[in-house]
């Protein structure tokens, strides 16, 4: 929302937006200049009830086949919301695949197909998108999705290819507008020794939880500290842990803070390894990864953040989000490093690989940033010129 506001604005500096919340004085502490921005926090359309049914009949009684997901049910608040909109921008990165499941798929693809009905230009932005393949029914039913759109960009090769084989001839490839988003400082001087240099490390409930057994995700934590382990001793390099997603309320779900958070619990207190502060929104977090000498993320825009500030940068990898933007922005995918490779051997060999070829990433993400950040703004200037 950051990046893609402001990109907006820039062209449109009275531009304003309605940007759904589901706590608006959490997100308001996280964004405290928001409202200068444009930026109106309004509710999130509620999960329609027919569909919830036809989720549950169809998870129940696969085999009796339920057709098509039921249309979303335009009620009058939102309908309210949309009467004040001149367009509808579907952004998210990966709301459009199967990442969440089939039935958070159709509630947001329902949701953007009720507001082209009552006459909304929508468009898609910089998006990832499926596959689908494994789902033929899934992606019939995207596939009339997708022709609701005015516009549909992609924010990588592997989204683009498979866009245009699902018959869309005007997508266009562009970049995550988040590689244009300003860092913003802030107190670290409990977090960054000067003179010191870190290695950054974002690991993701996602990442850890694909390993199957308990056992096996025991096994992938005590990986992860004898890595850290491994940087102490063998680098001279202290280690900051980055969560870059997690709850606003405080909650353990899905959140790297906790996560982490056990494993340097786990760990001797040598004051090498430390945690970044709670409450710190997406701004202070790119500032405190450009402060990173080298950085090994889970989380896709926590990588974003550091390529677009030239960190050399090694992304594991859990969708097709991972692999299209490294092949797209340095040309291969030797610096990827897939889940369920993840474990101390692998992470360290691709740590090595970052400290031997440093000078030649750092140039070439020199030479390529300034591209990317034109590419994000053409996937601005497809809507603003619709």
């Amino acid at each position: 929302m950051r990046s893609t506001t402001a990109l907006i604005r820039e062209r449109f500096p009275d531009a304003s937006f309605l940007c759904p919340s589901e706590n608006r004085a959490r997100d308001a502490r996280q964004w405290p200049d928001a409202a200068e921005q444009g930026i109106e926090f309004v509710d999130v359309p509620a999960f329609s009830t027919p569909l919830k049914i036809w989720n549950r009949l169809t998870g129940a009684l696969p085999m009796l086949g339920f057709g098509h997901p039921p249309a979303y049910p335009l009620n009058a608040a939102y309908r309210t919301l949309l009467d004040q909109c001149d367009a509808v921008l579907m952004t998210g990165g990966d709301i459009v695949s199967l990442d969440y499941g089939v039935f958070s798929l159709y509630h947001w693809a329902g949701l953007v197909e009720a507001a082209v009905k009552v006459g909304k230009p929508a468009h898609l932005l910089a998006a990832s998108v499926g596959p689908f393949s494994k789902k033929p029914d899934v992606e019939k039913r995207m596939r009339r999705h997708l022709a609701a759109y005015r516009t549909i960009s992609v924010r990588e090769t592997p989204s683009f290819d498979y866009v245009r084989s699902m018959g869309v001839a005007d997508a266009v490839l562009v970049a995550d507008p988040a590689f244009t988003m300003t860092a913003q400082p802030w107190d670290d001087a409990d977090i960054f020794v000067p003179g010191v240099d870190y290695v950054g490390l974002n690991v993701s409930p996602i990442v850890r939880n694909v390993r199957g057994s308990e056992e096996s995700k025991a096994a992938f934590d005590a990986d992860i500290v004898r890595f850290i382990s491994s940087v102490l001793e063998k680098t001279g390099m202290n280690v900051v842990l980055v969560p870059h997603v997690g709850p606003l309320d405080g909650s353990g779900e899905n959140s790297d803070r906790h996560y982490m958070a056990r494993l340097l619990a786990t760990m001797p207190d040598n004051g090498r390894v430390r945690l970044l502060p709670d409450g710190l929104n997406t701004v202070q977090l790119k500032y405190a990864i450009g402060k990173c000498r080298y950085f090994i993320g889970a989380r896709t825009h926590a990588t974003v953040a550091s390529l677009s500030q030239l960190v050399p940068t090694c992304s594991i990898a859990y969708s097709v989000k991972a692999l299209g933007i490294n092949r797209d922005l340095l040309g291969d995918t030797r610096y990827v490093l897939p889940t369920p490779e993840v474990k101390h051997d692998t992470l360290w060999g691709h740590l090595d690989a970052l400290m031997k070829d440093e000078a030649d990433i750092k140039a070439l993400l020199g030479q390529r940033i300034p591209e990317w950040k034109q590419k994000a703004r053409a996937a601005i200037d497809r809507v603003v010129l619709q």
